[in-house]
């Protein structure tokens, strides 16, 4: 749910004060646990390290990223994958097509050869 406009947007105040008076090219990677706060013309240029829960994922904050908030940049679910019988068999498929493959290059470099 949007914010309303006469409130303004929330910004962290506290990530504010590390980031006053610091210049975004020499200023070292800011970490942060403020996912919420949404990202001010101010932050442009500056590293974050956003926390997902388990670490902290660097964000480089640029033009087009504000208004946003800053945990949309780290996600906090990995996905891996599915899995499954038609899974396993696709994965076996793929590493005989690559073994034939690697067999069918070696037989050209040695007929070359000769």
């Amino acid at each position: 749910m949007a914010r309303s406009l006469k409130k303004g947007p929330y910004v962290d105040e506290k990530l504010l004060k590390k980031i006053e008076g610091k210049r975004p090219q020499t200023a070292a990677v800011v970490k942060t646990w403020a996912r919420r706060s949404q990202i001010a013309p101010e932050m442009v240029g500056f590293t974050f390290g956003v926390h997902n829960g388990k670490a902290h994922i660097e964000v480089l904050v640029s033009e087009d990223m504000v208004g946003h908030r800053l945990g949309e940049f780290s996600p906090t679910k990995k996905f891996v994958r599915h899995g499954g019988k038609m899974q396993k068999e696709q994965e076996q498929k793929q590493k005989e097509a690559e073994i034939s493959a690697a067999q069918a290059a070696k037989t050209a470099t040695e007929t070359k050869k000769k």
